[in-house]
C-alpha cells in the first residue's frame, strides 16, 4: 500500500507498540502531526508546553513503564530544544526515541529558516542518530531506531526527517516490531572463577546500579542475595532494585550515601558490582574505593570495565543472565558474622545524624518519610535535582524497580515535572509524587501547565529553602560561607502560580502542618502543587567531599 512519509511514520510507531508520543508541533512537522490527527484514535499525543518538557516526558515514561518514550519536535529551535533532555536519556541508559523534522532536501546546508544541523548537535549524546533523506529508507530507520535503543545498554535514538521526505509517497509494508539484538551469555569460566571468589570471601558486597532495573534483574539480585547472604547497597540508579526493607540491603552508597553502606564498601574482600559504573558520586577516590577488595564486574556495557575502578575479573552479559548463571554456581552461604559488624555500624551512623528542622522549619526528612508512610509501595517518586533529590533518595523506602525516577547521570535540574507527567501517565493507575526545589521549581514551572491541560494528578512537592540549596551547601562546606549568586531572592508566590495555572495551590509553613496537608493533597483526584518551606541551612548529610574516601565523611557541617 502507498502511504505519505508522515503516515509511515505513524504506522511505524504503531507497530511498535506506541500508543503515547509527547512533543509540539512546527512548520517541519506539520505533514506528521497531520497524519497524527487521522490516527488520533490509536495514538495520543501530549503537547507540552515546551520541547525540554516533551523529551523529559518521553525520558519519565520510558523510565516508569520499562517502553521506549518517543517525542517530536519540529526543526532548528524545536529540536535544540530536546537537547538536554536526550542528554539526560543518554546519561542514565534510557530507551527514547527522538524524531525531529528538518527543512526539505534542497534547502539543507543553506542556513534556511529554522535549519540546524541536529544530527551533529547530538552525535555525542544519542546512541546512534541518523537524517533520512530518501523516502524508502524511512520506515527501515525508524525501526533500526527502536532496535537499537533497547539493545545492549539503553538509550536515545535520534531521527531526523526532512520536510520533502515526510510528503513524499512510496510503498509501505508493515513488519513485526523491532526486536534488540540478543545478549550473547557470559563466559562460563568467568561465572566459575566469581563463584569461587565469593565462596572464598568472608565479606562480600553486592553493589547494585541501574542496569539492574534496565535489564530487569531485580528478581535475580534478590534471590542470590538471599542465597549467599550477602548485603546489597545501592547506587541512586539502583535504588527500588533490592527491597529498602529487606534485612540485607545497607542503603544507598556514595557521597550522600548512608555510613553502612560506604563503610562496607570499603572493608568488604569481595566487591561484586552489577549495572553500575563506579561514578565519581560513588567512587569519588578511585584509587581507594573498595582498594582491599577483589571486584567482579557485571555490566552489559564492556566499555565500563575499569573504565574508572580496576576490577579483577569483568563479566560482560545481560545482569538477570549473569545473576542467575552465578546462582546456579554458588552454594547456600551464611555471613552472620560480616552482617552483625554492619548492622553495629548501621547504628552507628544514624545516630550521629541530627534530626529536626532548623530555626522552626520543617524537616526535610520528616517530609519524605511521611509522604512513604502515607502512599502505596509502588509510588512513583519523581524528583528534580538538588538536596530535595539527595533527601529523597535517604528517607524514602524504595521496595520496587521504577519507583524511583530521577536524573542520576546529567544532573538535570527541571528534570521533575516532565518526568513526573511521562511517569503518570505510562502508569495512570498508580500515584506519582514529585520532590522539587525552588531552585528546580523555576527552571520548567510552565509545564505545570500541562499538568492542568490534562489533569495529570501527580503531587509536586516544591521544598522551599528560598535559595540554591545544594550549591550553596557546597558553598558553606568548602568555600568558606561566600554565598555568590545561591540566594536569587524569588518573589514567586508558588501557591498563586499554580492556581493561575488552574492546579490546585497549598502551602506548609509549620512542622504540625505538614501531615494535613500531605493527606488531603494525596486525596485530590487532579494535580496539586504544594509550597513546603524548609530552612536555607538545612544540609544534606552525612557526605563524602568530592574525590573523598568514606574516611572523609562529614556528619555536620562543623567538620
Amino acid at each position: 500500500m502507498k502511504k505519505t512519509g508522515a503516515q509511515i511514520i505513524v504506522e511505524v510507531l504503531l507497530e511498535q507498540g506506541v500508543d503515547t508520543v509527547f512533543g509540539y508541533p512546527g512548520g517541519s512537522v506539520l505533514n506528521i502531526y497531520d497524519a497524527l490527527y487521522e490516527y488520533r484514535d490509536q495514538i495520543r499525543h501530549i503537547l507540552t508546553a515546551h520541547e525540554q518538557g516533551a523529551a523529559h516526558a518521553a525520558d519519565g515514561y520510558a523510565r516508569a513503564s520499562g517502553r521506549t518514550g518517543v517525542v517530536f519536535a519540529t526543526s532548528g529551535p524545536g529540536a535544540t530544544n530536546l537537547v538536554t533532555g536526550i542528554a539526560t536519556a543518554y546519561m542514565d541508559s534510557v530507551p527514547v526515541v527522538a524524531i525531529t523534522g528538518n527543512v526539505g532536501t534542497d534547502f539543507l546546508g543553506r542556513d534556511s529558516f529554522q535549519e540546524v544541523d541536529i544530527t551533529g548537535v547530538t552525535l555525542p549524546v544519542t546512541k546512534h542518530n541518523t537524517i533520512v533523506k530518501r523516502i524508502e529508507d524511512l520506515a527501515p530507520a525508524l525501526r533500526e531506531a527502536f532496535r537499537i535503543a533497547n539493545t545492549g545498554r539503553k538509550g536515545p535514538v535520534l531521527i531526523d526527517v526532512p520536510k520533502d521526505i515526510t510528503a513524499a509517497v512510496t510503498e509501505y509494508e508493515p513488519c513485526p516490531a523491532a526486536q534488540p539484538v540478543p545478549t550473547a551469555p557470559a563466559d562460563p569460566v568467568k561465572i566459575a572463577a566469581a563463584a569461587e571468589m565469593l565462596v572464598k570471601s568472608r565479606r562480600p558486597v553486592i553493589y547494585a546500579g541501574g542496569g539492574v532495573i534496565s535489564a530487569g534483574a531485580s528478581e535475580q539480585l534478590v534471590a542470590l542475595a538471599h542465597q549467599f547472604d550477602i548485603p546489597v547497597a545501592n547506587s541512586i540508579m539502583g535504588l527500588g532494585s533490592f527491597p529498602q526493607d529487606d534485612p540485607l540491603s545497607l542503603g544507598m552508597i556514595g557521597m550522600h550515601g548512608s555510613l553502612v553502606a560506604n563503610r562496607a564498601a570499603d572493608e568488604c574482600d569481595v566487591l561484586l558490582a552489577v549495572g553500575a559504573r563506579f561514578s565519581d558520586r560513588v567512587a569519588g577516590n578511585r584509587r581507594a574505593f573498595a582498594a582491599g577488595a577483589k571486584i567482579i564486574h557485571i555490566d552489559i556495557d564492556p566499555a565500563e570495565m575499569g573504565k574508572n575502578v580496576a576490577v579483577d575479573l569483568p563479566i560482560a552479559g545481560d545482569a538477570a543472565q549473569v545473576l542467575t548463571q552465578l546462582a546456579d554456581a554458588l552454594p547456600q552461604g551464611e555471613h552472620s558474622a560480616w552482617r552483625a559488624e554492619l548492622e553495629e555500624i548501621r547504628k552507628q551512623g544514624e545516630q550521629h545524624l541530627a534530626r529536626g528542622g532548623l530555626d522552626g522549619f520543617i524537616d526535610p526528612r520528616d517530609v519524605v518519610e511521611t509522604v512513604d508512610r502515607l502512599t502505596p509501595e509502588d509510588t512513583q517518586i519523581v524528583t528534580d535535582v538538588g538536596q530535595h533529590q539527595m533527601w529523597a533518595a535517604q528517607y524514602y523506602t524504595y521496595r520496587q524497580p521504577r519507583t524511583l525516577i530521577t536524573s542520576g547521570g546529567l544532573g538535570t535540574m527541571g528534570f521533575g515535572l516532565g518526568a513526573a507527567i511521562g511517569a503518570q501517565i505510562a502508569n495512570p493507575e498508580k500515584r506519582t509524587v514529585l520532590f522539587s526545589g525552588d531552585g528546580s521549581f523555576h527552571m520548567n514551572l510552565n509545564e505545570i501547565t500541562t499538568l492542568a491541560s490534562y489533569d495529570v494528578p501527580v503531587v509536586d512537592i516544591v521544598m522551599n529553602n528560598t535559595v540554591l540549596g545544594m550549591v550553596r551547601q557546597w558553598q558553606t562546606a568548602f568555600y568558606g560561607k561566600r554565598y555568590s549568586q545561591t540566594d536569587p531572592h524569588r518573589k514567586t508566590d508558588i501557591k498563586a502560580l499554580a492556581e493561575a495555572f488552574g492546579v490546585k495551590g497549598m502551602v506548609v509553613e509549620r512542622p504540625e502542618e505538614l501531615e494535613g496537608v500531605l493527606k488531603e493533597a494525596l486525596a485530590h483526584h487532579g494535580p496539586v502543587v504544594i509550597d513546603c518551606r524548609i530552612a536555607p541551612d538545612q544540609s544534606v548529610l552525612p557526605m563524602i567531599p568530592p574525590g573523598g574516601s568514606v574516611g572523609d565523611i562529614m556528619e555536620s557541617m562543623d567538620c
